[in-house]
C-alpha cells in the first residue's frame, strides 16, 4: 500500500514538473525592436525618447563586442517588457549574435522563459518587420520650445525673444556632446554681456535630474539646461534625430544658423558677431535719437 501510494505521488510530482517546464518554456510569437539589452536603459521613458539614434547604435556595438546580447523591446498598454534574446536550435543566423538586428522592428518566434526578473526567448526564427511611415514633421525657421528647467520651472524660448540663442541639444549618454560643452560654456562666457544666451536642450528626463545634475557639475557647464527634448523637437528645427545638434536663433525668434554634430567654435562665433552687429548698429542709431532729444531747442 505504502509502495503503491509512493508511485502515484512520484507520478503526480513527474506531472506537476512537467507542466511547470512546459509553462516556463512556451513556444510564443511576439514582436518588438531588437535593442541592446544595456543601452537601453539609458533613457527612463522610451516612448519620449525612442530607441535608435546614432549614440544607440554605437553603444550597442562596444556592447556586443563585450558579450553583452541583444534584447527584444515589446510594447503594450502597461510599457515596454524586454526579452534578453538567445539563439534557438532551430534558428539559421551566422552572425554571432543579433547585432545586425539593432534598431529593426521584428517579428519573433522562440521559447520563453523567466529567471528572476528578467525574459528571455530563445529564437528559433525572425522576420523583420516594415514599420509604418511615419507623418513627417514639419520643419520651421520659427524657434517653438517649451520645456522644464532643472527646478523643474516651465521655461519657453518665447521669454528669450530680443536676445540671440545658442540652442544645443545633448544627453548625459551622449559621448561627442560631453566634447562640445566646454566650447558653448566658453561662447556664453564671452558673448553673455553681448546679449547672447546658450541652452542646453537635454533629451535626459525630469526624473533624471539628479544624473542631469551630476554630469553638469563635472563639465562644469554655465548656462541653463532644459529637460526633455524630444526627436520631434529636433526634426521640427531641421538637425533630424542624432545627438548633438545645435541651433543660432535670432532676436526675432527665426533659426539663422543649424549644425548636425560637434560644433566649430570659430562658425559659431563667427555667426554670433554677425547677428550682433546688425543689433549693434540699431542700438547706435536708436541712442543717436535719445541723445538728439536732449538737446534744447
Amino acid at each position: 500500500m505504502k509502495a503503491r501510494d509512493l508511485i502515484v505521488s512520484t507520478a503526480l510530482l513527474l506531472l506537476l514538473f512537467t507542466s511547470t517546464f512546459a509553462q516556463k518554456n512556451e513556444t510564443i510569437e511576439l514582436t518588438g525592436q531588437v535593442v541592446c539589452s544595456l543601452c537601453w536603459f539609458e533613457a527612463t521613458d522610451r516612448k519620449a525618447v525612442p530607441y535608435g539614434t546614432q549614440a544607440d547604435l554605437t553603444c550597442a556595438a562596444e556592447c556586443s563586442e563585450n558579450g553583452l546580447p541583444q534584447a527584444l523591446a515589446v510594447e503594450d498598454e502597461k510599457g515596454f517588457t524586454l526579452y534578453t534574446m538567445e539563439k534557438g536550435q532551430g534558428f539559421k543566423g551566422q552572425d554571432k549574435d543579433f547585432l545586425d538586428l539593432v534598431p529593426k522592428t521584428v517579428r519573433v518566434r522562440g521559447e520563453v522563459r523567466k529567471e528572476g526578473d528578467k525574459n528571455f526567448i530563445k529564437v528559433s526564427s525572425i522576420d523583420i518587420v516594415a514599420k509604418p511611415v511615419p507623418k513627417p514633421v514639419p520643419v520651421s525657421d520659427d524657434a517653438v520650445l517649451s520645456l522644464k528647467d532643472m527646478a523643474g520651472v516651465d521655461q519657453s524660448l518665447a521669454s528669450l525673444r530680443g536676445r540671440v540663442v545658442v540652442l544645443n541639444f545633448w544627453a548625459t549618454w551622449c559621448v561627442p556632446c560631453k566634447k562640445e560643452m566646454p566650447d558653448l560654456s566658453a561662447i556664453q562666457n564671452d558673448y553673455a554681456a553681448l546679449g547672447v544666451q546658450v541652452i542646453g536642450a537635454t533629451a535626459d528626463e525630469s526624473a533624471e535630474s539628479a544624473k542631469v545634475l551630476k554630469f553638469i557639475r563635472e563639465v562644469k557647464i554655465n548656462f541653463p539646461v532644459w529637460l526633455g527634448a524630444t526627436t520631434e523637437d529636433m526634426t521640427r528645427f531641421g538637425v533630424g534625430t542624432v545627438l548633438p545638434a545645435t541651433v543660432i536663433i535670432d532676436r526675432t525668434g527665426k533659426i539663422a544658423w543649424r549644425e548636425i554634430g560637434i560644433i566649430k567654435p570659430v562658425e559659431v562665433r563667427k555667426v554670433l558677431d554677425k547677428l550682433l552687429e546688425g543689433g549693434t548698429k540699431v542700438a547706435k542709431k536708436d541712442a543717436k535719437r535719445e541723445n538728439a532729444s536732449l538737446v534744447p531747442a
